[in-house]
């Protein structure tokens, strides 16, 4: 049987005062177990600066996946060139490329070299819509732009460049932030089965999303694939 993650033992999102909502998250936000960081993230503010300009997105779905603990990480089988960022000091991005195809954008959290990760899965554009409207001109509306985990990075300009990126940093011309924004009560919180984990990591209800949110993405189960992934389909997760 497959041991399970800490529990969370938080009753409340981490809390800040309101004249914080602009500031990064601090490092000891993200050193805690993965399925209190996940829920957590959700109303919280990610920053994207880059030549072209820069956007604010507003998490909306998560996912938690528990290193080497879950069949469903990439961490499970441990270590490797790919997944190192995994291992690191909460509070880094971590990138990975799927299908080759797509980029998805994971955040590191728990202790240094615990492996385990939460990926974004959707979020509302607040500012720059007009820049992620350019990267995914096929989106049929700005509901749509970061509406699952490869649309998220493809509309922020997310790839494998990013891997490794502090987004505790305090400078705001840093490539990615997380700020402490607006989060949601736990009441406002849903939680349902992994998209696209099979076997045993695919019963694990570690998805978590703002209830009724527009952005939010469409629950697929896993199914195997005989065609290209869809941008709403990554995989297997952080």
């Amino acid at each position: 049987m497959t041991e399970k993650p800490e529990k969370s033992r938080r009753k409340k999102p981490f809390d800040a005062p309101e004249d914080t909502a602009a500031r990064p998250l601090p490092r000891e936000f993200f050193d805690r177990p993965v399925l209190e960081v996940a829920p957590d993230l959700l109303g919280r503010t990610l920053v994207r600066t880059t030549e072209d300009g820069v956007i604010t997105l507003r998490l909306t779905e998560v996912e938690a996946y528990a290193g080497e603990l879950d069949p469903g990480s990439h961490a499970y089988r441990g270590r490797t060139a790919r997944n190192a960022t995994m291992y690191g000091p909460p509070g880094h991005a971590y990138v990975y490329f799927t299908y080759g195809m797509w980029h998805c954008l994971n955040l590191v959290c728990g202790p240094e070299d615990h492996a385990s990760g939460v990926l974004l899965r959707a979020g509302e554009v607040l500012t720059g819509a007009d820049l992620a409207r350019r990267r995914r001109p096929k989106a049929r509306g700005d509901a749509e732009l970061a509406r699952g985990p490869a649309r998220l990075a493809t509309a922020l300009g997310v790839d494998r460049a990013l891997d490794g990126t502090d987004v505790c940093g305090p400078d705001p011309r840093a490539p990615m932030r997380v700020l402490h924004g607006s989060p949601v009560g736990l009441e406002r919180v849903s939680a349902g089965p992994r998209t696209g984990v099979s076997g045993p990591g695919g019963v694990h209800p570690w998805r978590f999303w703002i209830t009724d949110d527009r952005s939010v993405s469409p629950y697929r189960p896993h199914q195997p694939r005989r065609r290209p992934a869809r941008l709403d389909e990554p995989g297997a997760g952080s």
